[in-house]
């Protein structure tokens, strides 16, 4: 094993350094996709309602490898110029944010309706009275299945190694392949990816001890 950092270190940090960034932008968007989905789920406007929640109901039921050949081949054969990175990415993005919408419209639904009703009858505009009044009580609420979402998320970006991503996955398996060092190669990955996990595991957990999230 150590022969393996020695010689194939650049790879690693090559491939940890393309998994955290990712990771990072897809967990920008996704949260940013799921909570406007979210609350479109919630909307009066019976069409924006069911936009999103076929939104939802689709990507969360497709599996991630389709989503992300998608991406990877389709679109690109219609023009649309997409790196292997780029699609990787956008596959990942969207297929996380149809879970973190599940999770986010569940923590709305928490707050009583009451809260709305006040922030309305304040002058709040709906869409105040959802950015200051409901949604930080929301997130509150739902901070553990959120961290476990992004900790998936990162997990789930091993899927990039299947369209060349140069990704921790996408290097594992190449320095096992060149080397037959499987079991080292695939070890050093996994610590690797707990770099990554373990850090905003406990980040989540302090957020939920210090909003006393029961």
């Amino acid at each position: 094993m150590i022969d393996l950092i020695q010689h194939y270190l650049p790879n690693f940090l090559l491939g940890f350094k393309n998994t955290l960034s990712a990771s990072l932008i897809a967990l920008f968007f996704s949260f940013i996709i799921g909570t406007l989905m979210a609350i479109f789920q919630l909307s009066e406007n019976r069409a924006i309602q069911t936009m999103a929640r076929l939104y939802v109901e689709i990507f969360r039921n497709i599996p991630l490898i389709v989503i992300v050949m998608f991406f990877f081949t389709a679109l690109p054969m219609q023009g649309v110029p997409l790196n292997n990175f780029q699609a990787g990415v956008i596959g990942l993005t969207i297929y996380t944010s149809s879970f973190i919408a599940e999770t986010v419209r569940a923590g709305i639904q928490s707050v009583p309706k009451g809260q709305m009703e006040a922030s309305l009858s304040q002058g709040f505009s709906y869409w105040e009275g959802m950015r200051y009044i409901v949604l930080p009580q929301a997130f509150k609420i739902v901070i553990p299945p959120l961290g476990n979402q992004f900790i998936s998320l990162v997990k789930n970006s091993s899927i990039l190694a299947m369209v060349a991503g140069f990704d921790l996955m996408y290097q594992g398996d190449f320095i096992a392949s060149t080397t037959f060092q499987t079991i080292p190669s695939y070890i050093l990955v996994g610590l690797f990816y707990l770099v990554i996990t373990l850090p905003l595991s406990y980040f989540m957990a302090y957020l939920e001890r210090k909003w006393n999230v029961n």
